[in-house]
């Protein structure tokens, strides 16, 4: 259907097309254009049908819509939902700062004879799109099972996912546009994105603090909320707080309401907030970031060698950008759950800990690696000075080999103290899989743009999966000899198990330096 250029449908063509193109679907065709190349599309088809059967499997098992739904299932369906809601507030603030300050059309939009309500409607819209169409992509098809199998209740899936979206991107928005009024524009794009990851992992740290804790304390906890979950207490069956489990379930009056809130809300913040909205546009625009001259002038020091100075100077341009701080070591929250359980049930569970941390490790190695490496600024600078390229090369895997060790310091003198063998177990492994994940890097990688952090997964194929790999065959050896340093009974397959993915990660490390380039 072809939309009539400068109205409303034809902007929202628009947005969408922009999500899917960041998003990175498809590849670029001969001309340079992106499109949903034949296998992508095929790949996705295909996961969709497979999701349909899967859909059609599970509620075929489960019986007619006659009765009415146990509470327990309707308090699930509600943590869930907030679960998903908190993801997608997630990607609509991220969503947020890249209409508003990163894609850079807003001043041509706004110079043009559009109207800019109907500018911020559509680009709010673009949002409510981008995330439903996600979560839809995995839900509609219960929905569609639930159609043909007379389960009708599952149609709420589809008014509860959109409304859900529309609330959480005007949210978004009014978060974003507050952080504008209250801070500058650069720092509202690293708060934003700092919220964004944070608001995304909560949940994840939640259900593991929960999950990991002792029977004791969990028991004391279900005791505390056990009196306000009887009828008529303030979580009870008729509480409002399990709207959005009993409106999932296809309930007319929770779907209803549910719907006017979210219409509520988006129009609501496109009449109170377009003209706000128009002005943090043009202070994004008109923004210019002057430096700060040092206090007591400038100054120079020559003490460092070639190698200290070329490490600095990689750590100096990560501190520099806060975003890339927040994207990189977003990874490290999925670590504090793995240091609690170290230490409260670190002797039972020690393999299992000791390979998800070789496995964090190696994959934050290779996400710096990406950033120092693949993602140089000034390659031909570097190229151009008057040193060995081989010492430069050496000092930025020491800049990118360095910090993860140094997280591990603490953990492993906690192991140290109560079992050496485990601790230089795990050292070594966590030594292996970082060295061997900056040097994979190094040698695969392609040069790179450092904005494009977000979508490095793109880049090179090879390269990410022998990364990959290589840090599944450290992990899986490092659960294999913590296992063999503290059972006090050896089995007779942890140790081959152990050489034979000692094996598999030399041919990884040996098949990446065969296809390394030229130059290196």
């Amino acid at each position: 259907m072809n939309a009539r250029a400068g109205s409303a449908l034809w902007l929202l063509k628009h947005e969408i097309r922009m999500f899917f193109f960041n998003a990175g679907f498809g590849a670029k065709n001969k001309v340079g254009r992106r499109g949903i190349g034949k296998g992508s599309a095929a790949l996705w088809i295909a996961v969709f049908v497979t999701i349909h059967v899967l859909a059609f499997a599970l509620l075929s098992k489960i019986g007619g819509a006659g009765a009415a739904p146990p509470h327990t299932l309707v308090m699930g369906l509600s943590g869930l939902f907030a679960a998903a809601f908190s993801l997608m507030m997630s990607s609509g603030l991220r969503a947020s700062v890249d209409v508003l300050f990163e894609r850079g059309d807003l001043d041509l939009l706004l110079s043009s004879p559009l109207s800019s309500r109907g500018i911020f409607s559509v680009r709010l819209a673009g949002i409510v799109v981008g995330i439903a169409g996600i979560y839809l992509f995995f839900l509609a098809p219960f929905a569609n099972a639930g159609l043909v199998l007379g389960q009708y209740r599952f149609l709420g899936i589809y008014p509860v996912v959109i409304g859900a979206a529309a609330i959480a991107a005007a949210l978004s928005m009014l978060l974003t546009l507050g952080l504008v009024r209250l801070l500058d524009v650069r720092r509202t794009r690293v708060v934003a994105q700092v919220v964004g990851a944070l608001s995304g992992a909560m949940f994840f740290l939640l259900s593991q603090a929960y999950g990991n804790a002792a029977g004791s304390a969990r028991q004391q906890v279900a005791h505390w909320f056990a009196p306000m979950l009887e009828p008529g207490a303030a979580l009870g069956p008729d509480s409002v707080i399990w709207l959005p489990g009993h409106a999932v379930l296809g309930a007319p009056r929770p779907i209803l309401a549910l719907s006017m809130i979210a219409l509520a809300i988006f129009i609501l913040t496109v009449r109170s907030t377009h003209r706000f909205f128009v002005h943090g546009v043009q202070q994004a625009v008109s923004l210019v970031r002057v430096a700060r001259a040092p206090a007591g002038g400038q100054g120079y020091w020559f003490g460092r060698s070639l190698a200290q100075v070329v490490v600095v100077k990689e750590w100096r341009l990560i501190a520099r950008d806060p975003q890339l701080i927040s994207q990189v070591l977003l990874q490290l929250l999925y670590i504090v759950p793995l240091g609690v359980l170290l230490l409260t049930k670190g002797g039972e569970r020690l393999p299992g800990i000791g390979a998800a941390l070789t496995f964090l490790c190696g994959s934050l190695t290779a996400a710096l690696a990406w950033v120092i490496i693949s993602a140089e600024d000034a390659p031909d600078l570097l190229r151009a000075a008057p040193c060995g390229m081989r010492t430069i090369r050496r000092a930025k895997l020491a800049a990118v080999a360095m910090p993860a060790p140094a997280l591990m310091a603490l953990p492993l003198l906690w192991i140290l103290t109560r079992n050496p063998l485990a601790a230089l177990t795990l050292c070594a492994t966590v030594a292996g899989s970082v060295t061997t994940s900056a040097l994979i890097t190094m040698w695969c990688g392609r040069p790179a743009i450092r904005g494009e952090f977000k979508a490095r997964g793109k880049g090179s194929f090879l390269s990410n999966a022998l990364e990959m790999l290589n840090g599944f065959a450290w992990s899986g050896l490092a659960y294999l000899l913590l296992t063999a340093s503290t059972a006090r009974q050896q089995s007779t397959w942890l140790l081959p198990g152990a050489a034979g993915l000692t094996l598999i990660a030399g041919t990884i490390m040996l098949f990446g330096y065969l296809s390394r380039s030229r130059d290196d």
